[in-house]
């Protein structure tokens, strides 16, 4: 269980850290110092970067999280284990709808240099990662609240 511990924890850091940079750090800076067509640039080539490794971190997440749940009882875990993987389920489906509709909708409208289309959908995107990262650091205090109460 140590190795799926480990990987899943290393799925977790990648995927929230990523979110905590791009939100906290990057989306702040390029909003103040770039104009809509670079911008927008910006955020498909690092959203082109950035979603293969969260599809990576996902599936991680995902098989050692299940791995770590039989071991504890399936659904006789502890209930902070399992609404740790109930949070895990809602961010894995956002992010599956971020990337497919708002990320494909804004790498057409980069290709097509239809900025304001491309803005429209980085604001979704922005939210639901916004939303996602609060879920994701949400998680991370279950594990370690619930660690030390159950």
């Amino acid at each position: 269980m140590s190795l799926s511990l480990f990987l899943h924890v290393l799925g977790v850091v990648v995927w929230v850290g990523g979110m905590f940079f791009a939100y906290m750090a990057l989306r702040p800076v390029a909003a103040s110092v770039l104009e809509p067509p670079q911008r927008l640039t910006l955020w498909s080539g690092v959203f082109d970067r950035f979603f293969p490794w969260v599809w990576a971190s996902v599936i991680l997440i995902l098989l050692t999280g299940l791995h770590m749940l039989n071991f504890l009882g399936g659904l006789s875990a502890p209930l902070y284990v399992l609404a740790m993987f109930a949070i895990g389920i809602v961010m894995m489906l956002i992010f599956g709808h971020v990337f497919f509709s708002p990320y494909r909708k804004l790498k057409q409208a980069v290709a097509g240099q239809d900025w304001k289309t491309g803005g429209a959908a980085l604001g979704l995107i922005r939210k639901l990662i916004g939303i996602n990262l609060t879920l994701g650091l949400l998680t991370i205090v279950l594990a370690f609240l619930g660690r030390s109460v159950a």
